[in-house]
């Protein structure tokens, strides 16, 4: 088949990251990029080997010959310019979260079911090796029934928020999980098949201040308990302000065969107990020692591009998923219905929030009109 004609949009930014990954794949022309940067617009045309550069993604959409478009740009932009692909029939592959309010996410859901484009949300956590061999080990049936899990994503960025103004409004401008894909989309991928039914939110208060001497709306540590379908329990703590080091892929399981703690710190290794790998009394063993027999053999024969990509691999593997689902080899993993199951509870996490704490109900995009 002929290359996949693509545009990158924020490709000033974000959308720059997907270059190896395009590269590597052996598929992809990189068409046009897109970004309202105008300074930094040529040379990210140049770096990215694009024929064309646009100020406007509406410009792009109908002058450009393109089949596809990867979205590297703000929260707020991610449905209005997805819908505007899937109008014109344009593949779309998309940063996370899916959108930024209930009412959004409806509107792109009617969009990818009235359209031949193919959509997909860019949730690279899923892919890190890591999460990748814990979910073939419950795959496998090695945890049991998995009924517990803890996903964190602890990252302090009052400095990016001045840098990014976007992220002041979207990320630490609003109480709540605003940013709880990383977290929550490893939990439901290792819980095939399952997925949240309702949310309570609660935060630690407020602490920090911006430069304009202003409180930040969100909540320091903002925690977020699930229900599921199937009964699972899932704990998601966000953090975008506490001073402190980074700890952005923090992740617990529980079944009644297992159990996995990921490190905390520099230089832990990922701890897991398998019931059938154990004796008596319980002990702890090494995550990356299981590699071998269980790693799937896509990430094995991978990860030398994947880490080129960035993103312990995710931006790679992200890739190819959505590109074997342009060319029709299987559906995408994070498709519009994975990619709400990852994002509703975040928002109605918000809700709850400023209802002291309420167990609120998670809609099923499944059964909107």
């Amino acid at each position: 088949m002929d290359k996949i004609r693509l545009g990158i949009v924020g490709a000033a930014g974000r959308g720059r990251s997907f270059k190896q990954a395009c590269l590597a794949s052996g598929l992809v022309e990189i068409r046009a990029v897109c970004d309202l940067n105008e300074v930094r617009l040529e040379e990210a045309r140049q770096n990215l080997g694009a024929a064309e550069k646009y100020l406007d993604y509406r410009e792009m959409l109908e002058k450009s010959d393109l089949q596809a478009v990867i979205l590297g740009t703000p929260m707020p932009c991610h449905v209005p310019q997805a819908v505007a692909a899937l109008e014109r029939d344009i593949h779309v592959l998309c940063e996370v979260p899916a959108g930024v309010s209930i009412d959004e996410c409806r509107q792109l859901t009617a969009a990818c079911r009235n359209s031949k484009g193919v959509y997909m949300m860019a949730e690279n956590y899923t892919y890190r090796k890591q999460n990748v061999l814990v979910r073939e080990l419950v795959r496998r049936g090695l945890f049991g029934t998995a009924y517990y899990g803890e996903g964190e994503y602890l990252h302090e960025l009052k400095e990016l928020n001045e840098i990014t103004p976007w992220r002041r409004r979207w990320q630490t401008g609003v109480n709540g999980v605003t940013y709880g894909t990383h977290s929550l989309g490893p939990l439901l991928q290792w819980l095939e098949g399952d997925r949240v039914t309702s949310v309570c939110c609660a935060g630690s208060g407020r602490h920090y201040r911006d430069p304009r001497g202003h409180l930040y709306e969100n909540e320091d540590s903002c925690l977020m308990l699930c229900r599921t379908v199937r009964g699972a329990l899932l704990k998601i703590r966000v953090d975008m302000l506490s001073d402190r080091p980074h700890a952005m892929t923090n992740y617990a399981l529980q079944g009644t065969d297992g159990a996995y703690e990921s490190s905390r710190a520099p230089g832990e290794p990922d701890r897991i107990w398998l019931r059938s790998r154990a004796g008596s009394p319980k002990a702890w063993l090494n995550l990356a020692d299981l590699e071998a027999e269980f790693l799937p053999e896509y990430w094995k024969a991978g990860q030398a591009e994947a880490a080129r990509s960035g993103h312990g691999g995710g931006d790679y593997f992200e890739v190819m998923d959505f590109l074997d689902s342009i060319r029709g080899r299987r559906p995408p993993p994070v498709g519009i219905h994975e990619a709400m199951d990852m994002t509703l509870p975040g928002l109605v996490s918000q809700e709850s929030i400023n209802r002291e704490g309420a167990w609120l109900p998670v809609p099923d995009s499944r059964g909107w009109p």
